[in-house]
């Protein structure tokens, strides 16, 4: 048989006939006085074999190994291993299509896919229409990756997410918009704030200061005069109290 002729017979193109010559998984036949490749039979069941475990999602490599003579792993054996893999994929796609609808499910104005630790959080907070409060939630995500502590910080943060009394502090926040850096509301709010932390919120912060001062002045720059003023105020207390 010509290859045009077994590509047919066993469903594959020449081109894939051809790669699998270049790579070793098919031995070259030998060709006709013409120049062309004779293939025989046993190639043809060879080439059905290879196809069909390709189609099992196996590897090239791993169909050399299964067709392999004692050297090779056992058919058996890669295929407990595939089958094993695409479990993992699956669970792995199930979590996401659950992330996927916890997030479509989430009102307008959401801080978007966020992690299963920050979106516990979140839930426990009252609904609020206030601009300050949707930007602190916007700034925790700035927390929700592997390695930053973010999902310790989310349960230390917890019980003052769910304090309603937050929401006055926030409109209170809100109220500076309009005002001066010099307004006589800055201090008693920026005291009253830091009194809402948790004390177990300061024993996290890094002795030098160092994650804070990074992105303290991006973060001001974020503000109203006013409003920045008291996240300054707050963000130096902070430091303060965290290195007491």
């Amino acid at each position: 048989m010509r290859i045009g002729e077994i590509a047919a017979l066993v469903g594959l193109t020449t081109r894939a006939i051809r790669h699998y010559h270049h790579v070793g998984l098919l031995p070259e036949p030998e060709r006709r006085p013409n120049g062309y490749r004779a293939y025989s039979i046993r190639d043809a069941v060879l080439l059905a074999r290879v196809r069909r475990l390709t189609e099992l999602g196996l590897s090239l490599d791993e169909v050399r190994d299964v067709l392999a003579d004692d050297a090779g792993r056992e058919l058996a054996d890669v295929l407990e291993e595939l089958d094993a893999d695409l479990a993992r994929q699956e669970a792995a796609i199930r979590e996401r299509r659950r992330r996927l609808g916890a997030l479509l499910a989430e009102p307008p104005g959401a801080c978007g896919p966020v992690s299963p630790a920050l979106a516990a959080l979140l839930a426990r907070a009252p609904e609020t229409d206030s601009p300050s409060a949707a930007m602190d939630r916007e700034y925790l995500t700035l927390l929700d990756a592997p390695g930053t502590g973010g999902r310790e910080l989310y349960r230390m943060l917890g019980p003052l997410a769910a304090d309603p009394t937050m929401l006055t502090l926030y409109q209170r926040l809100d109220a500076l918009a309009e005002a001066p850096a010099d307004d006589p509301r800055i201090a008693p709010l920026a005291a009253d704030l830091m009194a809402a932390v948790p004390d177990e919120v300061f024993a996290a912060i890094p002795a030098d200061g160092a994650v804070v001062a990074g992105f303290k002045e991006a973060l001001l720059a974020e503000h109203a005069p006013a409003q920045a003023e008291v996240v300054r105020r707050l963000m130096e207390a902070f430091l303060a109290r965290g290195r007491g």
